[in-house]
């Protein structure tokens, strides 16, 4: 999508990530965020070059786009290069800018707990946590790393009940919230060790 238009007072849920590929997981934490969030919209924030993964291997942008919008399939999962368009490199400056041109509308950040576990290696990690509400959706293997990790330590006080989840767009930050649901083991490096083995055997 190369334009995306908002109405004021949205409640907009923001999934960011290389999408490489997308799959049913990235799907199944959007529709939870809709339902149990209370949000208008999901935007899928496509990385053109997350910098702490290898550029090796990584699909092209464009494709990684048009394939995420084929598993998205649905009206309130919007897909997006923004990232691209606006310049950015480092999550916390993309989200400082969007927060700037769409002043009228409420975003969340979402996140699964893999990510909570090391986003206190990210570039000014604990200014998203100052810019957004968070929402960290829990990932199999990864809820006892996750909520021993330094981000949710540091953030305790700002931790949301779940019962509460409703409410977190309209909550000022730093505000968090650990959001227990239906895991899903599938994940994006796994894909491509199967798209990679099938290859090498002909299937």
């Amino acid at each position: 999508m190369s334009n995306i238009i908002t109405t004021p007072h949205r409640r907009i849920g923001i999934l960011g990530g290389s999408f490489n590929p997308a799959h049913q997981g990235h799907r199944e934490i959007s529709l939870a965020a809709l339902q149990l969030l209370g949000l208008d919209d999901v935007w899928w924030m496509v990385s053109p070059q997350n910098p702490l993964k290898p550029v090796d291997g990584m699909a092209p942008l464009a494709a990684r786009v048009a394939a995420a919008r084929k598993v998205a399939n649905h009206p309130k999962i919007r897909v997006t290069d923004i990232e691209a368009r606006l310049g950015t490199r480092y999550t916390a400056d993309t989200l400082r800018k969007l927060c700037e041109t769409h002043r009228d509308c409420r975003f969340v950040w979402l996140m699964g707990a893999d990510n909570l576990a090391q986003i206190a290696h990210w570039k000014d990690w604990t200014q998203i946590f100052h810019q957004l509400p968070i929402a960290v959706f829990d990932r199999p293997s990864y809820t006892y790393r996750a909520m021993a990790a330094q981000a949710a330590r540091r953030f305790q006080a700002f931790r949301r009940p779940e019962q509460a989840a409703g409410r977190l767009a309209i909550t000022p930050p730093p505000a968090w919230t650990f959001i227990h649901h239906r895991l899903n083991p599938i994940s994006a490096t796994e894909i491509r060790k199967k798209r990679k083995a099938a290859a090498k055997s002909g299937v």
